[in-house]
């Protein structure tokens, strides 16, 4: 056997001996508009990003303009959940169990005070639940501060939910799919997201 040979097959045998080949970690999905994820918790499809308008009330006052993130939201669990909102940091994100919470980096970023409104869509009126087996329109809302122009798309990461024990509660229950760094936990990317973000249409 060449001696090129031999070593190659020497340093495969001891990969194979050390616990085996390491398998390249899969790739989170690529989704767009009209996609369904299946978050485990939340079984949730792609609607879509768009830019509303509220109209001044007054002549004194201006109009708002803003970027709304749209989903249709089926909640999987025997419980209600709370819309919530996505995490300010990306490591405080894990201890959520609403679906907002699984929204990871969004960009482009609308700046740290900018923190989101969001609510379900309801016939009855805007709602902050979601009720088990029903799907909901949700909307995550960002405003436009100023002279601030809408973007042409919009991308972000989400997070999924496994149903698992506690170590102090043998109850299982939904838990973020995250792994640990350092002291805390990273959520693990289920998806990436690309919305192209449609112009008009009043609030």
């Amino acid at each position: 056997m060449p001696a090129a040979a031999l070593v190659a097959f020497t340093a495969f045998g001891v990969t194979a001996l050390l616990g085996g080949l390491n398998e390249a970690p899969e790739e989170p999905e690529p989704l767009g508009q009209g996609a369904v994820l299946d978050q485990g918790l939340y079984s949730t499809r792609l609607v879509e990003s768009r830019v509303t308008v509220e109209r001044a009330a007054t002549r004194f006052d201006e109009d708002k303009h803003f970027v709304e993130l749209v989903f249709d939201v089926t909640n999987k669990g025997d419980e209600t959940r709370s819309v919530g909102i996505p995490a300010q940091k990306l490591e405080q994100a894990y201890l959520s169990d609403s679906f907002a919470g699984s929204l990871l980096k969004i960009n482009p970023s609308f700046g740290e005070k900018a923190v989101p409104f969001t609510f379900v869509r309801t016939k009855g009126g805007d709602s902050q639940q979601l009720h088990p087996g029903v799907t909901s329109q949700v909307i995550v809302r960002y405003r436009l501060e100023g002279d601030r122009r809408p973007p042409e798309k919009i991308s972000f990461e989400m997070a999924s939910f496994e149903l698992t024990t506690g170590f102090n509660n043998e109850l299982p229950r939904w838990q973020m799919v995250a792994t640990e760094a350092g002291d805390s936990y990273l959520p693990e990317v289920k998806a990436r997201v690309t919305l192209p973000v449609k112009k008009g249409g009043a609030a």
